[in-house]
């Protein structure tokens, strides 16, 4: 029950740490994790994605406060409660971010977070299967592929983008992210290729690293230092000791909640809670940022979409032939076209995320109409609303407190509502006229803004990508909760490391920059010298302030 270091979570980012930290074999790894198993075909699975994300067993279950804009909907948050964290439930989209994305990271105070300091992380981690010469990893521990791209709707879809007048890019995780092109998954040898499979289950396999299945309640603080965990399991109460450091890497809404359960917050709040205050930062649990987006369906025409394999005696068929050969539908999410596009002319990087999907369905599962389809997500993601993530009570087992404050910003609507007109645009190419049926939603008749904000309120769901919550930055500035080598201001030996940290949301998926956060954040942790910057430079759009194509 002793280490030099113990890591609260096995998720993207925490798993990477487990196996970075324990590779030279210096030093011994606990890693704390109250999921189970990712054992089994619903996370094995990739074309299975939406079971394990609807599970109790998989998933923290979270739901937002009554969002005030959005007809006061409660919007599901889930996180990963298994092994792998979210990496394990998620879907499996592989997006680094773009260039400015780290760049704006360190103007807002992360120093040495800049993209030419965190490029030489993506390349560190990744295994790319076709990627950009020169731009991608090729001997990491992350598998990254395109999916097999069979249905004729993915192609469709790129050759609209492309009659529209956008861009096109052969890898948008490499020196060119704007464009329509294949979308990457982190799967491999048809199964989900999580940071468990990657970095964990690796890890494990060493003397010096331990997995421990429990509840982490609080850390424990002697002296302005963090000396260990005290966790419950089998119903008693222990601690856990960390002779060099505790590092926190629970989630953009478990990490905030574990340092205000500790006494590192708002001391208002705490107060306010019962807890003893430790250390006074207002930061904690403040920032939180996320990314929105809604379906826009449309009926098939023609019976080339994954609807004839959604009754179940099909998706009996489609699971034996994964079960037993690795192939056939199964091994893909079936996100395997994508666009990254700008918004407007004057805007210098793209702020508009597409996923098409051969299929018109919802994430549960359930088919939009009774008929042959295909559908984008589509979102804004760089959005100014901010949210905040506070203590229900002081009881550790009670859920966090998640106010997102969605579409408070009057900027949202105008994206938003450009996003439902772009993609009527879009799939109005003559590359969708043999396909192309009556639009399902937002449908024909909605076309005023009035009408559009309307759907919006009712349809736009999270696309899973909070994060914000404990932001990086300089020790002056009162808001940041981790200074830009991931120690917790005004607490020794705590570090946090995930996507908690970020002091500004990608644009894109965030699961490869939060296993880019752990990969980072070792070497700092291990006081190595980080790696050595590049000196790429990536493409930027010659007409950015003239065009938005």
């Amino acid at each position: 029950m002793q280490a030099d270091f113990v890591i609260i979570g096995s998720g993207s980012a925490g798993s990477a740490l487990a196996y970075r930290l324990s590779e030279d074999g210096k030093n011994s790894v606990i890693v704390l994790e109250f999921g189970g198993s990712d054992f089994g075909p619903f996370i094995q699975m990739p074309a299975a994605l939406a079971w394990p994300m609807s599970m109790n067993r998989y998933n923290w279950g979270y739901l937002s406060e009554p969002e005030p804009h959005l007809n006061n909907r409660r919007i599901t948050a889930p996180r990963g409660k298994v092994i792998g964290g979210s990496s394990s439930i998620n879907g499996m989209v592989y997006v680094r971010g773009h260039a400015e994305d780290f760049n704006r990271w360190e103007e807002l105070g992360a120093q040495g977070w800049a993209y030419a300091d965190v490029l030489p992380y993506f390349k560190r981690m990744e295994h790319s299967h076709g990627g950009e010469d020169g731009w991608r990893g090729t001997d990491g521990p992350l598998h990254v592929q395109r999916g097999p791209v069979r249905n004729p709707l993915f192609h469709a879809f790129v050759e609209a983008g492309k009659q529209a007048g956008f861009e096109m890019t052969d890898d948008y995780n490499g020196s060119k992210q704007e464009g329509f092109g294949l979308m990457e998954q982190t799967t491999w040898r048809g199964r989900r290729w999580s940071a468990a499979s990657a970095y964990l289950k690796p890890a494990l396999k060493r003397p010096n690293v331990e997995l421990i299945r429990c509840f982490a309640r609080k850390i424990v603080i002697e002296n302005g230092r963090a000396t260990g965990v005290e966790i419950e399991r089998g119903g008693r109460i222990e601690v856990v000791k960390a002779n060099r450091e505790v590092i926190v890497s629970a989630s953009s809404f478990n990490s905030p909640k574990l340092l205000m359960l500790s006494g590192i917050g708002p001391a208002a709040h705490l107060k306010d809670m019962g807890v003893d205050v430790k250390v006074d930062r207002p930061g904690v649990g403040q920032n939180l940022q996320d990314h929105m987006e809604f379906y826009f369906q449309q009926i098939s025409t023609k019976p080339v979409s994954l609807y004839s394999w959604l009754p179940w005696f099909w998706q009996g068929v489609a699971g034996a032939q994964w079960l037993f050969f690795k192939s056939g539908l199964g091994i893909s999410n079936q996100f395997e076209a994508c666009a990254f596009l700008r918004s407007a002319a004057g805007v210098k990087q793209p702020d508009i995320q597409y996923h098409f999907l051969p299929v018109a369905i919802s994430y549960d599962g359930k088919a939009a109409a009774n008929t042959h389809g295909f559908q984008v997500h589509v979102g804004y993601n760089l959005s100014k609303s901010r949210g905040s993530v506070t203590l229900r009570a002081s009881d550790p087992k009670a859920d966090p407190v998640i106010r997102f404050n969605y579409m408070s910003h009057p900027e949202d609507w105008e994206k938003f509502r450009h996003c439902v007109r772009l993609t009527r645009e879009i799939f109005g190419q003559k590359a969708f006229d043999q396909y192309r049926g009556p639009e399902i939603q937002p449908g024909e008749k909605v076309q005023t803004d009035e009408a559009i904000d309307a759907f919006l309120r009712e349809h736009l769901e999270s696309a899973y990508h909070p994060c914000g919550t404990c932001k990086m930055g300089s020790k002056d500035d009162p808001m940041a909760v981790v200074d830009p080598e991931t120690r917790v201001i005004g607490v020794d030996g705590l570090r946090v490391a995930d996507s908690s940290i970020f002091p500004h949301v990608t644009y894109g998926n965030l699961n490869g920059p939060s296993i880019m956060t752990g990969e980072k954040a070792a070497d700092h942790i291990l006081g190595k010298q980080p790696l050595a910057r590049s000196n790429q430079e990536p493409w930027l759009n010659p007409r950015w302030a003239i065009s938005d194509r």
